[in-house]
């Protein structure tokens, strides 16, 4: 089969949670879809193992700082289920479970050290919480006695694909640690289950705010019902929509690809139609920096106003003059 010819090029992993609320019967179910390996994988002419030049902005092994005042700790190289649109999909290994060295770990943090600007740290990988609560406490204590490091976050999927490992022994001790975030990623309804609800609400409850940054995903969540029903599912279990990427030009992700002009268009959807704090903000990450895309509504400028255009299409006049007024003596 396809599958044992280019099994080497198509690393998987997926927990028995997932595979519990997949489809069994439905091929196109989004879960299977992000999950499953795809022949679909081995059509792409455009995709590069590293879109994003990571290599290249590297301080030390691991720490990625595009940013002056922040940086992406790649802290492990394990992650229970491998998305199929994984940005480092070509560069771990499903099966390296072992934490950092003590050794290597000092030498990022020297590294951070070093950059006194670093004032935002994200534990990413890979996936953090694979790891033993006792590893991340001691990870977490080193890291809190750097000065110069205001904010933790911690990048994982765990909630959507393991949330049995939300535990209240975790959550009691990363709350030790605030201020500290936690990103995660939700991309369809599907994956909003009891569990995973659940371990979202805890995790709020400890005070530690929950962003989501979805892949915008063609045969995933690339049009404006389902957006709007994931988005506001996340504000119901208190996780606020953060991001929608744009599919990188990640090796063997042609099939999930989309125009950028129809994420504009789906965000533009979403304008007017659902609270606004559930609008996440659509980005096309590039080796430079997170670029916002999103639909313009200036129309323009006209005799001392500007023409704005509403959700809806309608036209508003705005006194906005140019030059300083006139307000007399």
């Amino acid at each position: 089969s396809w599958l044992k010819e280019h099994g080497e090029r198509l690393p998987f992993a997926v927990t028995p949670y997932l595979l519990s609320i997949a489809d069994p019967d439905d091929p196109h179910c989004p879960i299977r879809r992000q999950f499953l390996p795809s022949p679909e994988e081995l059509n792409d002419h455009l995709g590069y193992a590293d879109p994003l030049l990571e290599k290249e902005h590297e301080a030390a092994p691991g720490l990625i700082r595009v940013y002056e005042d922040r940086a992406a700790w790649c802290v492990s190289s394990f992650c229970p289920s491998l998305c199929r649109h994984c940005l480092r999909r070509d560069r771990f290994q499903s099966d390296h479970q072992n934490p950092p060295s003590w050794d290597r770990i000092a030498s990022v943090l020297d590294a951070v050290s070093l950059n006194p600007g670093i004032r935002d740290l994200l534990l990413t990988g890979g996936d953090p919480l694979v790891y033993e609560d006792g590893f991340l406490e001691e990870l977490l204590l080193k890291i809190r006695e750097l000065d110069q490091i205001q904010i933790v976050r911690i990048g994982t999927r765990l909630p959507c694909t393991l949330p049995q490992r939300i535990t209240n022994n975790l959550l009691r001790m990363l709350r030790k640690f605030q201020p500290l975030w936690i990103s995660t990623q939700f991309n369809h309804p599907r994956e909003i289950t009891k569990d995973s609800a659940e371990a979202c609400v805890r995790i709020a409850e400890a005070g530690i705010p929950v962003l989501n940054q979805s892949v915008l995903l063609r045969g995933v969540n690339d049009t404006a019902p389902v957006m709007k029903d994931l988005v506001e599912r996340l504000i119901r279990i208190r996780v606020r929509p953060y991001y929608l990427y744009q599919c990188q030009l990640v090796s063997g992700t042609a099939h999930f690809r989309t125009t950028i002009e129809q994420g504009m268009g789906l965000v533009r959807a979403l304008r007017g139609r659902t609270s606004g704090f559930a609008i996440p903000q659509y980005v096309l990450d590039t080796p430079y920096g997170k670029v916002p895309l999103g639909p313009n509504y200036f129309r323009g400028r006209e005799d001392g106003s500007v023409m704005m255009e509403s959700y809806d299409g309608r036209l508003w006049k705005e006194k906005n003059p140019v030059s300083k007024p006139d307000i007399g003596n």
